[in-house]
């Protein structure tokens, strides 16, 4: 295995005495400003190089969601990479919920663990890293001095700055993209529905072949998101009113009956035309998927558009099977990786963090028969050489079109998604 060295540190520059500095005045301070920059120049360098001395060699225990194939597979793929560059031993922790890591850094700070967590990288966004980040339970200002980081473009992109509407300081490094995406199967649909308004006729026209996973599922949580959003927005549009603003600020006692009541009016009148009447709703996204496969939905949904193609492909759905984007919104967000502030191994994760950005990595993991994953970088900032990674052949034809998004979303404020799941519990989870 070949670990990459890092070169010796300069030693300090000695400083100019009191006496030589007045011999010239302006000759010191043309002196003084281009060493300032050069010592400034070589700090930089000279502090990545560290990282790399002091990342290599090490293990790095990433725990990560491990319910899809393709993703798995990448990241056994990226764990080679790394492995060939640093000697770093990659070990994918499988979560079937990222609040599982959430849970486990909580209680190693409930324990005075302080340094030698489980826990050295996590792949994490929205509710799970507003909890961490406000517990103190996240690694500081280290992701935006990745050398990749600045591929992303962060003066002109927030989106690589802020998670669900909170900024990441530094405490999260971009790693990619997604959106709410359909998926039907055109041997029984012909003319898919676009908008929420002509799901909930179609579904009435087609009952029972329609559903989304109960929550806490993230799958069902981002259907419930989707719907809330799109109900405001129509709503304000209708009255000229502001309601969706409240969707970005967080929950209070004095705001979450006007937002959510009108989510619950529609799911009252939603849920008698879903699958077994929404009497009973589907657990996963995977068991969605199998009734598709099945013939009992023709309609369904993911927020990993890849997904539909590998299933395709692996004859987990059928050859018929079509994927779109809603016209009204789809709802879109960066996920990320972050390092506990416990970790073991911090430098070595930020080693493994910055190349999961580097062109390279991020090329692969959006070909749609590795991953699909739309990439955080910003083409304007690579090289020729590196935007010719990303050209791809044509897609399988169950994939999603290339462009078809005409309109993202933001995800409403973390706090949303507590408020959401208890009252739909409240609701409709007692149900069997």
């Amino acid at each position: 295995m070949y670990a990459l060295k890092s070169l010796p540190v300069l030693k300090n520059v000695v400083r100019y005495s009191s006496y030589a500095m007045a011999l010239s005045v302006c000759i010191g301070i043309s002196a003084s400003t281009a060493s300032s920059t050069t010592d400034d120049n070589n700090g930089k360098e000279s502090a990545w190089q560290q990282v790399e001395a002091q990342g290599a060699n090490q293990d790095v225990y990433f725990y990560a969601w491990g319910g899809d194939p393709q993703i798995n597979a990448y990241l056994q793929w990226a764990a080679k990479q790394v492995d060939d560059q640093y000697n770093i031993n990659l070990v994918h922790v499988k979560l079937s919920d990222t609040s599982e890591a959430v849970s486990r850094v909580l209680a190693e700070k409930s324990a005075n663990n302080d340094d030698q967590g489980s826990v050295d990288l996590i792949w994490i966004n929205g509710a799970n890293f507003a909890t961490m980040s406000e517990n103190s339970l996240l690694l500081e200002q280290w992701a935006n001095k990745l050398p990749n980081f600045a591929l992303t473009d962060p003066d002109n992109n927030p989106a690589v700055n802020f998670d669900f509407g909170v900024p990441t300081n530094g405490m999260e490094a971009p790693w990619g993209q997604a959106s709410l995406t359909f998926y039907y199967d055109n041997l029984s649909v012909n003319t898919p529905p676009t908008t929420l308004n002509e799901l909930t006729n179609w579904t009435k026209q087609n009952p029972g072949r329609f559903s989304y996973p109960k929550p806490p599922d993230f799958l069902g949580m981002s259907f419930l998101k989707y719907a809330l959003v799109m109900l405001h927005e129509q709503h304000d549009a209708d009255t000229g009113g502001d309601i969706s603003a409240q969707l970005n600020t967080p929950v209070t006692a004095q705001n979450e009956a006007m937002v959510l009541n009108p989510l619950w009016d529609f799911l009252d009148e939603f849920h008698p035309t879903l699958w077994r009447e929404g009497e009973q709703f589907v657990q996963t996204g995977a068991q969605m998927r199998r009734l598709v496969d099945d013939t009992e939905l023709s309609l369904a949904f993911t927020f990993s558009a890849p997904e539909v193609p590998a299933a395709v492909q692996r004859y987990d759905l059928p050859q018929s099977i079509r994927s779109y984007a809603m016209s009204d919104g789809s709802l879109s967000n960066t996920h990320f990786v972050a390092i506990p502030y416990n970790a073991s191994h911090p430098k070595a994760a930020q080693l493994v963090a910055n190349f999961l950005m580097s062109p390279e990595a991020q090329a692969k993991k959006q070909t749609a028969s590795i991953w699909g994953d739309k990439t955080v970088l910003v083409q304007s900032t690579l090289t020729p050489e590196q935007q010719d990674l990303f050209k791809t052949n044509k897609p399988h034809p169950s994939a999603l079109p290339f462009d078809s998004i005409e309109r993202t979303v933001s995800e409403p404020h973390p706090s949303w998604v507590e408020a959401i799941m208890e009252g739909w519990q409240a609701r409709y989870g007692v149900r069997p």
